[in-house]
């Protein structure tokens, strides 16, 4: 076994109350990779978000055409570097700063969360902060297989002689102390060859978060969040699900099916190019058919040969298409979502981010094979934001901006925290042990 395998992804340190931070982010998915660089400023919680301790000012942001990705994973490195150099360069140009460090989004890598209970005799009669997390090590060490790294260890709730629902243990007498934790891993490969490929730009990579987290950080309201939600982030390449109950993040699930998916079947069933496919889709892509618009018309480019003439094709061929696809993406959903606390939840509402859930039609189709409410989450409590990223594409990038804010609520192995606004030493310097072990 590796050193890397079963240890902890970078964590930033928390976002101290009272302080203002420049905090910076990069989403690199299947088919885009936004940067966004943002000033936190403390503010009062508002009724909605209470959570939040800082208000998030964009200073600068980009999106660029994402380059050797697939399905939320490094294929080409060197690729991949370039493109997150120009979309690094592009946003540090409009914020008029120099990126030193970076909070990045991990969608790929099979994302799963396991819910563990770890417990263990006390000593001294009280609960130490020691106490907690030698338990909560423990519960996250048992919860990573080989090959795996932990992404988030998220205490949801913990026991006292048996006595569940104990919001904070530490000082309180009991004989046996519990956790019950929601711990998310990620190929450790995945992971590593992500952040290679940012390290290699001469930028840290202060902490890397789940996707579907982050999502459901800038799209939930703090009253679904407290009732039982799953977000639901369709990316190019992958389809990853965050739940939440009692306003805590306790489950994650992904699986390698995206809007990529829809343009190929596109591509294939019209016999156009992947790049027409792709415009069809973003043009006229819809789940929506019968009607009159159906019978509708329109040519396509064949693929090949420039003197083939255009086909003709309805509109109703190509809804048949993306809704055959997108069909198959709820019903996996509905079943990652039925192996998850989420089944419990009758009431719970699935919030869409990402940038595959701006289909037509898709709130309906969803809402028919989840048999839930089903809502489009765009990022929420932003000042400023431009109008090109108030839309659910944006939902994880924005969320990295928010994320420091919650980084408190993780259990954190010691030496894997970094400072916010550091950045010292060359490439090398800078790696880190945890790439380090890794190799």
């Amino acid at each position: 076994m590796t050193g890397l395998d079963r240890t902890q992804t970078p964590k930033t340190r928390p976002m101290p109350h009272k302080r203002a931070g420049l905090v910076a982010c990069l989403d690199i998915g299947t088919s885009k990779i936004a940067c966004m660089i943002a000033r936190l400023k403390p503010s009062a919680p508002s009724e909605a978000l209470r959570g939040r301790t800082h208000a998030v000012e964009l200073t600068g942001y980009s999106q660029i055409q994402a380059r050797g990705m697939k399905a939320g994973a490094v294929v080409d490195l060197g690729e991949c570097e370039q493109a997150v150099r120009q979309a690094v360069g592009l946003a540090e140009k409009m914020a008029k700063v120099r990126v030193e460090s970076v909070l990045l989004s991990v969608s790929g890598g099979r994302l799963a969360g396991h819910m563990v209970e770890a417990a263990a005799d006390i000593r001294g009669g009280a609960v130490t902060p020691a106490d907690v997390d030698r338990v909560t090590s423990t519960g996250m060490r048992h919860a990573t297989g080989e090959g795996r790294t932990v992404l988030h260890a998220l205490p949801v709730g913990y026991t006292l002689d048996g006595v569940k629902g104990i919001r904070d243990p530490r000082g309180m007498v009991a004989r046996q102390f519990g956790v019950d934790m929601n711990v998310v891993t990620c190929d450790a490969t995945v992971a590593r060859n992500l952040m290679l490929a940012v390290e290699r730009c001469h930028i840290n990579v202060e902490a890397m978060a789940a996707s579907p987290y982050v999502a459901g950080l800038s799209v939930l309201t703090d009253d679904e969040a407290d009732l039982g939600a799953a977000v639901v982030e369709m990316g190019a390449g992958t389809t990853t699900i965050a739940v939440y109950s009692g306003g805590r993040f306790v489950h994650a699930a992904g699986f390698a099916v995206g809007g990529h998916h829809i343009t190929m079947d596109l591509a294939r069933g019209l016999s156009a190019t992947i790049a027409d496919a792709e415009r069809i889709k973003t043009l006229n892509g819809t789940v929506i058919t019968g009607g009159s618009d159906s019978r509708e018309l329109m040519s396509v480019p064949t693929a090949g040969d420039e003197q083939d003439l255009p086909q003709i094709v309805s509109r109703a061929t190509i809804a048949n298409i993306v809704k055959h696809r997108a069909e198959e993406i709820f019903e996996m959903v509905r079943d990652k979502l039925k192996e998850s606390p989420f089944a419990a939840e009758p009431k719970g509402r699935v919030v869409l981010s990402g940038g595959a859930s701006q289909l037509t039609g898709l709130v309906e189709l969803g809402t028919q094979i989840l048999g839930r409410p089903v809502r489009i989450g765009r990022p929420l409590g932003f000042g400023r934001l431009p109008n090109e990223a108030k839309n659910a594409a944006f939902a994880v990038p924005a969320g990295l901006l928010v994320y420091p804010q919650y980084v408190h609520l993780e259990h954190v192995e010691p030496r894997h925290t970094r400072q916010i606004k550091t950045g010292t030493g060359g490439y090398f310097g800078k790696v880190g042990r945890w790439l380090r072990e890794g190799f």
